[in-house]
């Protein structure tokens, strides 16, 4: 039983952090989106927050032990429902990643997927008993990540897919993979993402444009190249200050696109400068040094991997969102967390920081 006593090893800290940045996206959607069709976009991510924040408490309050216990079946749900978006999913944009709901709402399985992905994996290597990693046991977790990871790449939804492959690092470096066996696998992926590159038969188009792109932006300064061209602008024209709250010209003036979802943090740059950016970047070292934090502390070996599995997932997006932001990374579309605009990803984040504050209340628990 969850008692009042036992809320006192709540982390109240990491959900004072949390909060500070969830004030700070909603404020940032309000101002990159006030002269533009999307305005009131920040109401919804307001509700979206609200319903993380009884998610995440209701989270906290299962033993993580009992998620671990239904992971198999729970991956066995998330492969159906990813076959399921490719049968009757919604088609947009020429992607079907989405199931549309009574309500008018649009559940991404991928997006939970991840979630179950943390826990298969932890309780995958938490099975090995400690034990030196074989060769068969690197296969088999590639095999659980990378079965989902190809259903998603289908939809196509290559940021998503990126995003599980934390989960599978992260076990793998706990899980104690030796340097030879590192080196082995990095030569392989590095052969088959040449031969893929080469044949043209992995990437899709799009996709291949903007990697294109990142290799040499003034290829196609008004297609392909065009987002990270003034993303960069609007990160270069806010200068050390910015140029204040909803005074940004490339934000305003509809240049930099999307600045509520994956260029949230040109539209902020541009707004609030190198100062501003600084102090989103501090708040998120102090979110993820808490969250290391409460993996030391775990209880016990499946826990310390759950958190770890969602501070690589974590880490990864927001390295890749500022990363391709100013031009040092691919477009990828991956939303920034706790930042971006977005129902399911802002759902992922606060139940997976349900179970993170569940495993902190299990330290004391005999």
């Amino acid at each position: 039983m969850f008692g009042r006593s036992r809320f006192r090893d709540f982390d109240w800290t990491l959900l004072g952090f949390i909060g500070l940045m969830a004030t700070i996206s909603v404020f940032e959607i309000y101002s990159a989106t006030l002269h533009t069709k999307f305005h009131g976009f920040e109401t919804r991510q307001l509700g979206f927050f609200a319903i993380g924040l009884v998610l995440m408490f209701a989270v906290s309050m299962i033993d993580y032990h009992r998620l671990l216990g239904i992971a198999n079946w729970a991956y066995v749900v998330s492969i159906v429902s990813l076959v399921a978006v490719k049968l009757v999913g919604k088609k947009v944009l020429g992607a079907r990643r989405w199931i549309a709901l009574p309500g008018g709402i649009h559940f991404q399985p991928s997006e939970w997927v991840k979630l179950v992905l943390i826990l298969v994996v932890a309780r995958f290597f938490w099975n090995l008993g400690g034990r030196e990693l074989r060769w068969p046991d690197i296969l088999k977790a590639f095999a659980l990540v990378g079965v989902p990871m190809v259903l998603v790449l289908s939809q196509p939804d290559l940021g998503t897919t990126l995003t599980y492959f934390p989960v599978l690092l992260m076990g793998l470096l706990l899980g104690g993979i030796r340097a030879r066996q590192v080196g082995i696998i990095l030569l392989g992926l590095l052969l088959i993402g040449g031969i893929a590159w080469k044949s043209g038969k992995r990437l899709k188009p799009y996709q291949q444009a903007r990697i294109n792109a990142f290799l040499d932006p003034d290829s196609d300064p008004k297609g392909s190249g065009y987002q990270v061209r003034q993303s960069k602008i609007a990160v270069g024209s806010g200068g050390i200050w910015g140029k204040g709250a909803t005074k940004g010209t490339q934000t305003q003036g509809d240049f930099l696109p999307i600045p509520y979802t994956d260029f949230i943090f040109a539209a902020l740059c541009e707004e609030h400068g190198f100062v501003g950016a600084t102090l989103v970047l501090l708040l998120y070292f102090l979110i993820y040094m808490r969250l290391i934090q409460n993996a030391q502390t775990a209880p016990d070996l499946p826990g310390t991997y759950i958190v770890m599995g969602i501070v690589g997932v974590l880490v990864f997006q927001m390295a890749v969102n500022i990363g391709m932001v100013i031009g040092l990374m691919p477009v990828a579309g991956i939303p920034l967390p706790l930042l971006s605009y977005g129902g399911s990803s802002t759902m992922f984040t606060f139940i997976a920081l349900g179970i993170v504050m569940n495993i902190r209340m299990k330290r004391f628990v005999n």
